[in-house]
């Protein structure tokens, strides 16, 4: 880790998430769902699995390097029980050799954790931590139970005990946009209901009381913080002015217990990603809501039709659109993230 970490700070720039599948874990993964079926793109998406293809595409970009994430689909929707804790140890001991084999390529990597366990999940938080995982890759919702269901808290506290990040990732499928259809058109589901899901996880975060609890807890939120930059305004009124005025006393249990802070205080404290598939204004209005400390650059490689060169090369193209600083710059390219490599190795 000291080695990763003394190279990365001559890198230029580190692609803070980036989705990948190991060999022995994309074998595995192979044996359980077809090409034909739901799991098409991401069988058929080369640089998921094809190092040397991925390396080609990541040359591209001079100085350029990458933090490894698990890649969709989530563990916890693949299998159930042991099946499921055995895909998780696969994926991490997948993901720690790429990092040990490439540390010129892959400075760290954030592991996978199957929350359907969470004995199991605590016993991989110590292992992939012990490996020398940054942080842990954690989906917005598991299976439709919110994350801010008590009996998840236990791994929140765990990883805010050991100082480690989190990257939380928004998840859902073509579930239905209105109740009298059966399945969301369009692929609404995903432009859209993606970034739904990730602010509604963030919201069900802040109002469990998580920050008050670990207030130095690091959660990186894909793709800008989704929604949350965009709406400050309503959660400022709605959140803090008017907080409970929309609901009958009859439903006062839908209603959050006390907090230390205004509502709109603990957004500020996520992290967010510049995977913003190359939008100006849209980085603009995050990188103005969260500050340049709490920033990341980030392109969610390998996800487009050129396997991931688009979306480095937008993300790049909009920041450079910003005519930033050179300081701002070096801390959305290289320092915020370095910063999180350093917390592990303390």
């Amino acid at each position: 880790c000291h080695r990763n970490l003394r190279s990365c700070c001559l890198s230029e720039r580190i692609d803070a998430w980036t989705h990948i599948f190991p060999a022995a874990y994309f074998a595995r993964l192979q044996t359980m769902a077809s090409a034909e079926g739901p799991l098409r793109r991401w069988l058929e998406l080369r640089s998921l699995y094809d190092l040397e293809h991925r390396f080609r595409l990541m040359d591209a970009f001079e100085g350029y390097r990458q933090i490894l994430t698990p890649s969709m689909p989530p563990i916890e929707d693949l299998a159930d029980g042991q099946l499921a804790v055995d895909l998780a140890r696969l994926m991490n001991d997948g993901l720690a050799d790429l990092v040990a084999r490439h540390p010129d390529r892959f400075p760290a990597f954030a592991a996978a954790l199957s929350m359907h366990d969470i004995d199991a999940a605590l016993a991989e938080v110590a292992r992939a931590h012990a490996m020398g995982a940054i942080g842990f890759q954690i989906c917005t919702h598991v299976r439709g139970v919110a994350l801010d269901h008590p009996s998840f808290m236990p791994v929140f506290d765990e990883i805010a005990r050991r100082g480690l990040a989190i990257w939380l990732h928004p998840v859902r499928g073509p579930s239905p946009d209105y109740p009298t259809e059966k399945k969301s058109k369009y692929e609404i589901w995903w432009c859209f209901g993606w970034p739904y899901d990730s602010s509604v996880a963030m919201a069900r975060l802040v109002f469990s009381g998580l920050f008050d609890r670990h207030p130095n807890l690091r959660i990186i939120t894909h793709h800008m913080g989704a929604m949350i930059p965009y709406f400050a305004g309503r959660i400022v009124q709605g959140w803090g002015l008017e907080m409970g005025s929309r609901t009958p006393p009859a439903d006062a249990d839908l209603m959050p217990g006390p907090l230390k802070r205004p509502a709109e205080d603990y957004f500020k404290m996520f992290l967010a990603d510049t995977a913003l598939s190359g939008a100006v204004e849209a980085t603009r209005c995050g990188l103005d809501y969260f500050g340049a400390n709490k920033v990341l650059f980030a392109s969610d490689f390998p996800f487009d039709a050129e396997g991931g060169k688009y979306l480095v090369r937008e993300t790049i193209k909009a920041l450079d659109a910003l005519d930033l600083t050179q300081r701002i710059r070096r801390k959305i390219d290289l320092e915020n993230i370095t910063d999180i490599i350093r917390g592990h190795i303390a």
